[in-house]
């Protein structure tokens, strides 16, 4: 299990950002997928923007998007009406053998 992996069992949400261009490298690595440059790792916002959406048998899902560059896929909780670009939370992340991502709508 990598160190990405491992936070996500410990519901921690982390990238890696390169030290010499300072990018982000998704989906996280060891080294800068632009320069190859070293990386630091480092905690993401759990703020959220919902970029697509779909259901089925009641279960919603999305495409979030984090940082204004990262995007992941996961389910959506407490589903009242959904709008493209509304506000969210990453409520947990976990990992079992593949990512997991929850989502909460964000009250104002």
């Amino acid at each position: 299990m990598n160190r990405f992996e491992q936070e996500l069992k410990n519901n921690n949400f982390i990238c890696s950002e390169c030290l010499k261009c300072k990018k982000l490298v998704w989906p996280p690595s060891e080294y800068c997928n632009k320069c190859f440059g070293k990386v630091i790792w480092r905690p993401i916002s759990r703020n959220a923007t919902l970029l697509e959406y779909s259901s089925r048998n009641g279960e919603y899902f999305c495409i979030a998007e984090l940082e204004g560059q990262i995007r992941i896929m996961g389910t959506i909780q407490n589903v009242s009406e959904l709008q493209i670009g509304e506000n969210m939370i990453l409520e947990k992340c976990d990992y079992d053998g593949s990512e997991k991502f929850i989502f909460k709508l964000k009250k104002d």
